[in-house]
């Protein structure tokens, strides 16, 4: 069971998954390693990242120097193809025309979908983020607690490597002993913050991301894992054998050839394969779910991209894992007798209570910096950030805000871009243009003396922020598009304006140079919706199929044999990334998932 071509398609498989992401991967692998039949179609195309990623390249080796273009929008060194904001083909559209309230959806159509574009930053949601109603009076509780996904954080983050510490952060849960790899040293500007951002209130520490620091235990974590499976274990412990430690020599975002971050190709997909019990479809643009007469799913519609051919995959189940939003519009576009306003929308709700991540920056030039010896500090990215460690203020209501933020260092001396001589005349003090020597002095100078944070905060849902079909526009494949409706809330704001105050406080206590102005309207701070590429919702769980679209399985209450595996089922955004989330969801939706084949429930 190989990667394959419509024509090859069997007959009917166990189990079709639509997408090939975090949460697609961890589901196929789940699912095959324990024997079930599974098909798993990708709108992009194969990509391999060991022979495609630009990993060793210098930017003088780049198109423009690697400089952002349409078709490259994070840069050609960026391990993206086919992705992006605007898709020709593929448009979506806003309903209000104000900038501020519009939002903006990332696609990535590669085999292995985000998975190969993101900081690997591994953040579990704590007790206080699945049950925001409670803690707050706001927003919806999740129908599950932290104690229900804790032991699968524990399995994910085994299976694709996260290094860290244990820091006992109230709301940032730790890893029991031996779960977690050992933590990179932090770096010159890290331990510069960690020492001097006390005064400001600010507690450094260790990050969480999904990179090797060391071998995996190859023989220890597959019986873990897979206990009384010998075949799995062998095919992971085979799988972790092929992945080497990080080295540090370039940022993870270009891909990794050596594996040594995760990718779903690296980590799902690939011992997924080795089982023979996947088949994946690459440049399968799937157009809707089918029903039977039953109401349950009989399997997807989709478009072969390279011929324009309509194609039908059957199977006893069906996972969306398409990313959260273009799970929505496959919902919404699955419409029949039996489901008028579109598949598993008896509530009313799929669309509905989008959020993403609340995020503001703010950079600053820190003297101390300048002149710093040569050193590397390129790699995989921060090795530290700023948990969110307010919560005795939370609970006082004393911010205007639910939840909290954790801030992301943007520091240290990475390959130099077009962009390391900015500004430096004005930094200099010079009053002419510098060239020659004297520029190139300054540089030298000035290189690496930057430092910046980055928020990303809480989200809880609002009535305004939802995504519907567009009554006229199409794709070129003639599927109607999204049109989104967007508008920040004053939690949201409340929350912006605090960022921007911590971080100058924070960046002041290091003896920063802080650009920006001292009291920025929030509005004009805060990052558009969509553009931290971390939107979730539109099919959220809950407690009750009036007011939600998913159970606490990621089962949809009105199709018991469809599931989801992405961000969509998410009741709101925590303080921390969502992506090993998303795969905990999926790793125990897998497992109940199993369950139901084998009692024929399904």
């Amino acid at each position: 069971m190989p990667v394959i071509t419509p024509d090859t398609l069997q007959d009917s498989y166990d189990v079709v998954i639509v997408g090939s992401g975090a949460g697609g991967g961890q589901t196929a692998y789940t699912l095959t390693m324990e024997g079930v039949k599974v098909l798993l179609l990708e709108a992009g195309r194969s990509f391999d990242v060991q022979s495609e990623a630009a990993m060793l390249q210098w930017p003088s080796q780049a198109p423009l120097r690697g400089e952002r273009t349409p078709d490259k929008q994070y840069g050609f060194h960026d391990c993206s193809i086919h992705s992006g904001w605007e898709i020709p083909g593929e448009p979506y559209t806003n309903a209000n025309a104000d900038p501020g309230s519009q939002f903006k959806w990332w696609r990535q159509r590669m085999m292995g979908g985000r998975t190969n574009h993101w900081g690997r930053i591994s953040l579990r949601n704590g007790p206080f983020d699945f049950k925001p109603h409670t803690r707050w009076g706001l927003g919806f509780d999740w129908p599950i607690g932290y104690d229900d996904l804790a032991p699968y954080y524990d399995k994910v983050e085994m299976l694709i490597g996260v290094f860290g510490t244990s820091e006992g952060i109230e709301n940032s849960p730790d890893s029991p002993p031996g779960v977690l790899l050992p933590a990179p040293k932090l770096r010159v500007g890290e331990l510069y913050a960690r020492k001097h951002g006390a005064r400001a209130g600010a507690r450094i520490v260790s990050i969480h991301r999904a990179v090797l620091t060391q071998p995996q235990d190859a023989e220890g974590i597959p019986q873990k894992l897979h206990p009384g499976n010998a075949k799995a274990q062998r095919i992971l412990r085979e799988s972790m054998a092929t992945r080497a430690p990080c080295f540090w020599a370039t940022d993870c975002h270009r891909g990794c050839a050596i594996r040594a971050n995760y990718d779903s190709q690296t980590v799902h997909l690939r011992p997924a394969l080795q089982t023979g019990n996947l088949d994946i479809l690459p440049n399968a643009m799937v157009r809707e779910v089918t029903v039977g007469k039953d109401g349950k799913a009989t399997g997807v519609t989709f478009i072969d991209k390279t011929t324009g051919r309509e194609g039908h995959a059957r199977g006893r189940a069906v996972v969306l894992a398409a990313s959260a939003m273009e799970s929505v519009r496959l919902l919404l576009n699955s419409t029949s007798n039996l489901f008028p306003q579109g598949l598993a929308n008896s509530s009313g709700k799929v669309g509905k209570y989008i959020t993403d991540s609340v995020s503001s920056s703010l950079g600053a030039h820190i003297p101390a910096f300048e002149g710093m010896p040569v050193h590397n500090e390129d790699g995989a990215g921060p090795h530290a950030y700023v948990p969110w460690t307010r919560h005795a203020q939370n609970r006082k209501g004393a911010f205007g805000f639910p939840g909290g933020y954790h801030l992301e260092f943007t520091t240290g001396r990475q390959m130099p871009s077009l962009q390391v001589v900015s500004g430096i005349d004005s930094r200099a003090g010079s009053a002419t243009v510098l060239f020659g020597r004297k520029l190139r002095e300054e540089a030298r100078r000035f290189y690496g003396a930057q430092l910046g944070f980055g928020a990303q905060g809480t989200m809880l849902p609002n009535d305004d922020c939802y995504t519907e079909l567009d009554p006229v526009l199409k794709d070129q494949w003639g599927i109607p598009v999204l049109r989104f409706h967007w508008k920040w809330s004053d939690f949201e704001l409340n929350q912006v304006r605090h960022q921007q105050a911590h971080i100058r406080e924070l960046l002041e206590a290091l003896g920063g140079k802080v650009s920006g102005k001292a009291d920025p309207d929030p509005r004009d701070a805060i990052r558009q919706g969509g553009t931290v590429i971390h939107e979730v919702g539109g099919a959220i769980m809950g407690h009750d199929p009036a007011s939600s679209v998913s159970n606490p399985w990621s089962q949809a209450w009105d199709v018991k044999n469809l599931f989801f595996a992405d961000g969509a089922p998410f009741a709101s955004t925590a303080d921390k990334n969502p992506t090993l989330t998303i795969m905990a969801l999926a790793w125990r939706m897998a497992d109940h998932l199993l369950s139901e084949l084998k009692h024929q429930n399904l």
